[in-house]
């Protein structure tokens, strides 16, 4: 990762993530970049030490690296998934769908590439904290909008289906909102792929295909049927809203 010099102007208070990784050049060089944009980078190389860590530090975005010492990334995303709802941004330098696919299924908010553009890390982190942090819950809530058995709050970022909680992390929340708004509609891959991963779908990866199964379960442990999101074969997928008086 290339990364132009950082600008120390102290313009914007700082916000604090932790940034998990082993790599102390590119810690330091994302450390100094993000400061310069009002973002304060706390830093830990030892995976074993990483949960500890953040119960310590409680920052409000955590930055983590797959590949380290005494515990895989996986892992300790697992470990904080179970006890925050704190938004966790992946990253590695290996570019396998899976890799992604997991990441996303164990809790994460978001996955990105070591190699990306130093300006689309920040966007990428500027985007988790405005839907976590004070400013979000400070914005007018949107009244909840519903189709079926389904009730969304788009401001407080909740679903509900038949008044049960669906458990869903930014990530999942952004996909299902695709489909809401585009409901028995077919949204295809590329459209997919596009919106939520700013690439064009290659007519073989199957990161989308992942987050669908997992947003598939997530709604089916809060009483949808399996059916709610239907997949049409070899070209995407679609909210099904059920009659209300089913």
């Amino acid at each position: 990762m290339n990364l132009p010099e950082a600008d120390y102007s102290p313009s914007h208070a700082p916000r604090r993530i932790l940034m998990i990784d082993d790599d102390e050049r590119l810690t330091t060089l994302v450390r100094d970049y993000l400061f310069g944009h009002g973002i304060e980078v706390l830093t830990e190389g030892n995976g074993a030490m990483a949960v500890e860590r953040f119960m310590t530090e409680r920052p409000s975005l955590v930055l983590l690296d797959l590949t380290l010492p005494g515990k895989d990334g996986y892992q300790i995303c697992r470990e904080l998934r179970a006890m925050s709802s704190v938004p966790i941004l992946m990253y590695t330098s290996r570019r396998d769908d899976i890799d992604h696919v997991l990441g996303l299924e164990l809790g994460a908010d978001d996955f990105v590439v070591k190699s990306l553009e130093p300006r689309v890390l920040l966007a990428r982190i500027e985007a988790l904290l405005r839907r976590t942090g004070p400013e979000a819950s400070a914005k007018t809530r949107d009244p909840s909008l519903g189709a079926g058995h389904i009730a969304v709050n788009r401001a407080a970022r909740l679903v509900t289906y038949r008044g049960q909680k669906v458990e869903l992390t930014a990530a999942d929340f952004d996909l299902f909102w695709l489909l809401f708004t585009h409901q028995a509609n077919l949204v295809t891959r590329d459209r997919l792929q596009r919106v939520l991963r700013k690439i064009p779908y290659d007519g073989v990866g199957r990161a989308i295909d992942g987050r669908i199964f997992r947003l598939r379960k997530k709604f089916e442990q809060a009483g949808a049927p399996p059916d709610l999101i239907v997949s049409v074969r070899s070209m995407g997928y679609l909210l099904a809203i059920e009659e209300t008086g089913s």
